[in-house]
């Protein structure tokens, strides 16, 4: 994530030029972008690299670590094919791990905040979630097979923050689609638009970091066939960076809370988001027979 911090001075002087051109635009799209919204993003985003220290504190384990420390497999990274396999690995690992965050609800608890702007606009690459520590350790170990393959633990993080730095300047409406053969190898614009739509047919859809042709072999590929809806299927209607980040995990203790069994508990935590516990519908009371007196 290092990287990252290397890479804001771009990334602050394209959003600006984006948002320079959207206002300039007669035609621009009304999701395009809000002060509020833009706002919201940058807060977010900043209050997050100052809970880094945090973050890492409460984590202090690494299953990617781990793993390199077992495994017999050491790949030596003087060799240029160990990174262009180490990319696509960490690549293929990424897709999974993205795709877990869409289908368990504890991990939807963290990405939804990256989901939750009803805008999409380069300032939404950067609405990242903060200190979400279980969720953090359970998403680091889809990367655990790169680390089991022998790529060193260095590699495998820097190659992340390389696969992280590559999907900024996918997050705009900018851009419309590339070459074919681009747009059937890489994760593109037009790609990841689709993926930020809450509208059907583009909920969990286009999982890809750098790669889209994971979605095309897994069945998770979709192409652009009605406008896209940005944001999420219930919009949480605010701009405060605390919700921002927290209003998935709140609701998540409301439901587990509210659960009448450990299935219930379990789903809620473990299941798809919008999973709900099936509860028997209470039993009618009986019909009550009035005695009849014969006088």
């Amino acid at each position: 994530m290092e990287l990252l911090t290397y890479a804001l001075p771009a990334f602050a002087l394209f959003m600006l030029v984006e948002w320079i051109a959207y206002r300039r635009d007669p035609d621009r799209p009304k999701n395009g972008g809000s002060g509020r919204d833009t706002a919201s993003n940058i807060a977010t985003f900043t209050l997050g690299r100052l809970a880094k220290p945090l973050t890492q504190y409460l984590i202090p384990f690494s299953a990617v670590v781990a793993a390199a420390a077992i495994t017999p497999l050491h790949l030596s990274a003087t060799s240029w094919w160990v990174w262009v396999l180490g990319l696509v690995v960490t690549d293929f690992c990424y897709y999974w791990a993205h795709r877990a965050d869409h289908r368990v609800r504890l991990l939807w608890t963290s990405h939804s905040v990256h989901h939750s702007s009803e805008h999409f606009n380069l300032s939404t690459a950067i609405r990242l979630p903060w200190v979400h520590p279980v969720a953090n350790v359970l998403r680091g170990m889809a990367w655990v097979p790169a680390a089991l393959l022998g790529f060193p633990v260095w590699m495998i993080f820097l190659l992340q923050s390389i696969g992280l730095l590559y999907q900024f300047p996918i997050h705009t409406q900018r851009v419309g689609t590339l070459g074919r053969p681009i747009e059937f190898l890489f994760n593109t614009p037009a790609h990841h638009r689709i993926h930020h739509g809450s509208n059907q047919p583009y909920i969990d859809r286009n999982y890809g970091g750098i790669l889209i042709i994971w979605d095309r072999m897994f069945g998770s590929f979709a192409a652009e066939s009605e406008p896209i809806r940005y944001g999420l299927t219930k919009n949480i209607g605010t701009d405060n960076p605390l919700k921002v980040n927290y209003h998935e995990l709140a609701g998540l203790v409301r439901d587990v809370r509210g659960a009448d069994t450990w299935r219930g508990r379990l789903g809620y935590v473990f299941g798809p988001p919008g999973w709900t516990e099936h509860r028997e519908p209470a039993p009618e009371p009986a019909p009550q027979i009035k005695s009849v007196q014969l006088t």
